[in-house]
């Protein structure tokens, strides 16, 4: 009955909620007294190997198949669920994100198990196995019992954070011996976003919103995020209107966060954009409208205008630097 944790990569560096993902694990595996082994899907740098070590696992397996670089959804899912029978786990668990998520399903189609994604604690052993989910989009919470013998938990950034338990797992490099490409599926072109924090992945965000006039007011959220080693993000109607990019739009229809920290300058505060950002630990609010919907929903508020509020922010920062 092992714990199996998928540990993402990309480009060769382990992903920073999969550290999260392994701290559930050992969690969990404390309530049942089982071990946690990670999987690595391809390559990966032997320092990220040594961050994550400390962090539950028992053995860490890394299969090295350079077919498996390329983040095909069935071929990963064909590999875990194999290395589920294995290793005898009955438990799957795993991170969100746009790869694990469809990954996790259909891990569960071919185990036949019971999943439960957008999940927020750690499952409760007193009357069954139920845990608590985040629902309509972080509105409401759910409690799901999952009663088969085999169980996949997807789970939301920030439910138990980052634990370090000491001890050095076993570390095993595998490899299959075959080429695990998809015959229906031909990749032409992978585009990666470099240089810069990535909003899945972000601790802290700094966004921005039509309170900043247009995109040559931009420099401001710029000087800020970068002072703080923050991502960059931007309300509905600024991606909307091109001041910036589509992949930077904050929101129910765009990208959800999770950070410790997340500061919202010159954005009301519509719910579409609240949706998208209540999973935040910390939300700090920056609007010279005090009526902005946003304030209800913050931690911090400061009623000014962004730019004289910014400015005296970023310089005070770099005090501390």
């Amino acid at each position: 009955m092992a714990i199996l944790v998928f540990i993402e990569r990309e480009s060769d560096k382990i992903k920073k909620a999969s550290y999260e993902a392994i701290s559930y694990g050992a969690e969990f595996g404390k309530l049942i007294k089982e071990d946690v082994i990670g999987i690595v899907l391809g390559k990966v740098d032997e320092e990220e190997i040594k961050k994550i070590s400390p962090f539950g696992c028992k053995k860490i397996i890394v299969v090295e198949d350079e077919s498996l670089g390329q983040g095909m959804i069935d071929v990963y899912a064909r590999i875990l669920s194999e290395l589920m029978d294995q290793e005898g786990a009955d438990y799957f668990i795993t991170a969100q994100s746009s790869l694990s998520d469809p990954v996790a399903a259909k891990i569960a189609v071919k185990q036949t198990a019971g999943i439960a994604t957008n999940v927020t604690s750690l499952p409760d052993l007193q009357d069954g196995f139920n845990l608590s989910r985040s629902v309509y989009s972080g509105k409401a919470y759910e409690l799901v019992a999952l009663t088969g013998k085999k169980k996949v938990i997807s789970i939301k950034k920030n439910v138990i954070g980052n634990i370090e338990t000491g001890g050095t797992p076993e570390i095993v490099h595998i490899s299959f011996g075959k080429d695990f490409s998809d015959p229906n599926v031909i990749l032409t072109n992978i585009d990666r976003t470099e240089g810069e924090v990535l909003l899945p992945e972000a601790d802290i965000v700094v966004s921005g919103g039509r309170g900043l006039k247009g995109p040559e007011n931009w420099g401001l959220i710029e000087e800020l995020a970068s002072v703080l080693k923050a991502a960059k993000g931007c309300s509905k109607p600024v991606s909307d209107a091109d001041w910036r990019p589509h992949h930077e739009h904050v929101g129910q229809t765009g990208i959800k966060v999770s950070p410790n920290l997340y500061i919202a300058i010159g954005i009301s505060g519509a719910i579409q954009h609240l949706a998208g950002v209540s999973s935040s630990k910390v939300i700090v609010v920056i609007n010279k409208d005090p009526e902005a919907p946003f304030f209800k929903a913050a931690d911090y508020g400061i009623v000014g205008d962004a730019f004289d509020v910014v400015p005296k922010l970023i310089e005070e920062i770099k005090k501390y630097q």
